[in-house]
């Protein structure tokens, strides 16, 4: 799937196997299909796909060399191929454990500029955090960090990058014992001791069923200079817990503030990999692209972490066959089986993943989207998988189990200590993940154009044939060292990424 596409005047053939192709830009309909094909029966709009042999009806649908779905009718040859004509098919991979799991040629060694932390993680950028136990401490939460970022809080310590207020929906009225909980637990855990933060305050409630003590034991974690802890009950009320987390604050300011960059090794980037708002040129330009940059990291030591299991599924083999282990690759299986359950459960379907965007950019069942999504996971080894939220510890490309939806996948990644994010988009998106930075990487031209001010790199002239996906990967490559280092973001610029952070709000609430 990273070998450069076949481009044509007006198509795109991804694999000498396909029985369709993708249109380079809206084609009206008979434009001819080639030197000598006939012209097109109908209008193909751009990123779209087009019949260029016919298909009968029950037949596979074949796009990177794969079946994406069935033919609900007979299709001819020059035919528009979406939702009026295909259909999705139960995934029926054959998998092949640890065929493809090479070695990894390293790369010469390379540094960027990171914040040492203690306990040896290393971060790209210098927060202090506030972490909400309950959606109750919210305000407050939110209140204390204005005060920090628009009121003066930060003007005598320029080094600290912002105050991050982490509030979320839940914390209270969830069992314990359930899967929600120990995610949420997870998940705030993750972040109260993400190498981003220089200083954390937890503050709660008092009364909520997820108490700060019972979390920082549960994950280990002591109180000291730097990790602190309050409840606005303790404290008599909103005004008050203010002015208790404002001091709080203002004793970390010196220590936090005294961090400073030094030369650290690419194995101390944990890179989290995304797409969100993707089209049908997302598996053709940007998304391998993307995967060839999570190679070149995993070669100088780094780690890579795909996400959003609903869309790998329909992929999942070629994730198989590059598993370390076949334990490995039997622990991806196994979350893929979860979400066939929790989906039936929830009287859904994967197939339901695909979002209104996603189809009218041209993808129409979800394992068409995840052949394209899974092309920015590279070609390495899949050293491990994890849950949502657990800490990532394997170098190398790793995969961890995610919702497809972007915040809630992300903020697992970034909770199991993912540092810097590359986010692809081919319909667009502007979201930012403080405290992490995100790098957004546009699938073709017309959107980049259209809102360059929220993107970072535009992969479109792979769509185009002007550039290859090599090029654009280095350059994507190039500028992931660059924003580790200290560089803004374009979502850092407009200061955006305070509501993004997202923990699965998965299991009962009574």
């Amino acid at each position: 799937m990273q070998t450069a596409p076949v481009v044509r005047p007006a198509f795109i053939l991804l694999n000498e196997a396909d029985n369709v192709a993708v249109a380079r830009k809206s084609v009206p309909a008979g434009t001819p299909l080639g030197p000598d094909g006939p012209g097109l029966r109908d209008a193909v709009p751009s990123g779209h796909k087009v019949a260029i042999r016919a298909i009968p009806s029950g037949q596979p649908v074949i796009k990177y060399g794969q079946t994406i779905g069935l033919a609900l009718t007979d299709i001819a040859l020059g035919d528009h191929v979406h939702l009026h004509n295909l259909a999705m098919q139960d995934s029926q991979v054959r998998h092949e454990f640890c065929v493809d799991a090479r070695p990894i040629p390293s790369l010469p060694h390379r540094e960027f500029l990171g914040y040492r932390r203690p306990d040896g993680a290393v971060g790209t950028r210098n927060y202090i955090g506030i972490v909400s136990s309950v959606n109750c401490s919210a305000t407050v939460a939110k209140a204390v960090a204005d005060r920090f970022n628009n009121k003066g809080g930060l003007a005598r310590h320029p080094n600290i990058d912002g105050v991050v207020a982490l509030t979320h929906g839940g914390g209270c009225a969830i069992n314990t014992n359930g899967e929600g909980y120990r995610y949420l637990v997870r998940t705030l855990a993750g972040y109260a001791r993400h190498p981003n933060f220089g200083g954390i305050l937890m503050i709660g409630l008092g009364c909520e069923t997820n108490q700060i003590d019972m979390l920082l034991d549960r994950a280990g974690m002591q109180e000291g200079p730097l990790l602190q802890t309050m409840s606005i009950q303790r404290s008599g009320g909103t005004r008050k817990s203010i002015e208790d987390a404002c001091r709080a604050i203002d004793g970390m300011l010196d220590a936090v503030d005294r961090a400073v960059r030094t030369p650290e090794p690419l194995s101390g980037l944990k890179l989290a990999l995304q797409c969100g708002g993707s089209d049908g040129y997302s598996g053709i330009s940007a998304n391998p692209a993307l995967g060839y940059a999570a190679d070149l990291l995993v070669r100088h030591g780094g780690t890579a972490v795909l996400s959003e299991t609903p869309e790998i599924y329909g992929a999942e083999h070629l994730l198989t066959r590059r598993a370390r282990t076949p334990a490995v690759a039997q622990k991806l299986l196994d979350r893929i089986e979860w979400w066939r359950s929790y989906t039936t459960k929830n009287e859904a379907e994967l197939n339901n993943n695909p979002s209104h965007g996603n189809k009218a950019g041209g993808l129409t069942t979800i394992l068409e989207k995840s052949l394209g999504a899974v092309a920015k996971g590279g070609t390495m080894p899949l050293e491990a998988v994890y849950e949502y939220a657990e800490p990532i510890s394997a170098g190398g490309f790793v995969f961890m189990d995610t919702p497809g939806y972007d915040p809630v996948a992300v903020t697992g990644q970034v909770a199991g200590g993912c540092n810097l994010i590359c986010f692809t988009t081919g319909r667009g998106s502007v979201s930012g993940f403080k405290p992490a930075p995100c790098i957004k990487i546009a699938t073709n031209d017309v959107m980049y154009a259209h809102m360059e001010e929220d993107m970072d790199i535009n992969c479109g002239g792979i769509v185009g044939g002007e550039e290859t996906i090599e090029a654009a990967g280095t350059r994507i490559f190039e500028k992931i060292v660059e924003i580790a280092s200290g560089g803004r973001s374009s979502s850092e610029i407009f200061d955006y990424g305070d509501n993004e952070f997202v923990p699965w709000p998965l299991g009962a609430v009574t």
